[in-house]
């Protein structure tokens, strides 16, 4: 097997949530100790990048871009930052942050980390074609079919914890229990965010939800 390999960007499939599309460049290279993916607008005035911050627990990665061709306006705080071909923007845990394209073709190159750890992958684009189906409500199907991607992938915590929510909403509370201690397991900040977690509300007052929400303990679990 080679040491390395090559792409050109637009040679990796694009995923989407419904919202903006990307190009997941770290799963595509098998990336383990760095984030990256790449966004490529249509056309002039298309939203690159989802409005978002990094300050909530699930998050706080520093994020830098690169405008790789095109032209981008960012909006940083509500500034308004031009960026041609050739821009780097870093951009830190609490600026909320998007990006449109000011030419048709523009693509930004972002990579993010968390200041002070190590990368963790989640498998969070593994997740991504199945998400239209969480929006949807259709949570039994969408457990049907993440069953079979944490099958392909168990090395990723983001799709277990995914599974989880979805079969919480759909009733299936063995396995969403099942499934979320799995998450948390290997992904140990998954237990604060499902303590406030609305798609837990479901299993929210079962023992065994709350006895992995509060952690171990020698307390029995009460409810």
């Amino acid at each position: 097997m080679s040491g390395y390999a090559v792409a050109q960007i637009d040679e990796i499939d694009e995923i989407s949530d419904g919202r903006c599309p990307w190009r997941p460049v770290r799963f595509h290279f098998g990336i383990t100790s760095f984030g990256v993916n790449a966004f490529t607008a249509r056309r002039v005035g298309d939203r690159l990048i989802n409005e978002h911050d990094e300050s909530q627990e699930h998050d706080l990665q520093e994020e830098l871009y690169l405008v790789q061709r095109g032209r981008a306006t960012f909006e940083l705080d509500g500034e308004r930052v031009d960026a041609p071909a050739g821009t780097l923007v870093f951009v830190r845990l609490e600026v909320k942050r998007t990006a449109f394209a000011e030419e048709a073709g523009t693509t930004l190159v972002a990579l993010g980390g968390t200041p002070g750890k190590a990368y963790e992958a989640q498998g969070g684009e593994i997740w991504m074609p199945l998400h239209h189906l969480y929006e949807s409500g259709e949570y039994a199907e969408a457990a049907d079919r993440g069953r079979e991607l944490i099958e392909a992938h168990p090395e990723y915590a983001g799709p277990l914890y995914n599974l989880a929510c979805c079969e919480s909403l759909a009733g299936r509370t063995e396995d969403a229990i099942k499934h979320l201690r799995l998450a948390i397991d290997r992904h140990e900040p998954f237990r604060s965010l499902a303590a406030e977690d609305s798609d837990f509300d479901p299993i929210r007052d079962t023992a065994a939800f709350k006895e992995l929400v509060r952690g171990n303990t020698d307390e029995p679990a009460t409810g």
